[in-house]
């Protein structure tokens, strides 16, 4: 069985400095989509996690915690990108003076 084990220190910094590089190459560049590419990435691997542990055998039953912590740990970057994505989105339709379809986070953007 083929683990993307999130729980390894090292795994898990190198996923956030991705992560944090492609936020700040979003915010730079004033494109939401890439943010969105690094929301997409983590909620495949968090349905990839599911999956595995809907699948799981007798025999990897020893598996269940390291999959439980990483879909954790997926759900802690899924929550990160996804505002991360609103954040850049916002930066963007100001930028090209375009009205954003809901601006109900306008309280949010505004104490950051």
């Amino acid at each position: 069985m083929i683990l993307i084990n999130m729980t390894n220190p090292l795994t898990l910094i190198l996923m956030l400095i991705i992560t944090v590089l492609l936020i700040f190459l979003a915010q730079e560049v004033k494109k939401s989509y890439i943010g969105a590419i690094a929301l997409f990435g983590f909620l495949a691997l968090l349905i990839v996690h599911v999956f595995q542990i809907l699948t799981l055998s007798e025999e990897f039953r020893t598996l269940l915690p390291v999959l439980s912590r990483c879909i954790a740990i997926d759900f802690v970057f899924v929550f990160i990108t996804f505002f991360s994505y609103l954040w850049v989105d916002d930066i963007e339709t100001k930028v090209k003076g375009k009205k954003s379809i809901d601006s109900s986070l306008d309280w949010f953007w505004k104490k950051i």
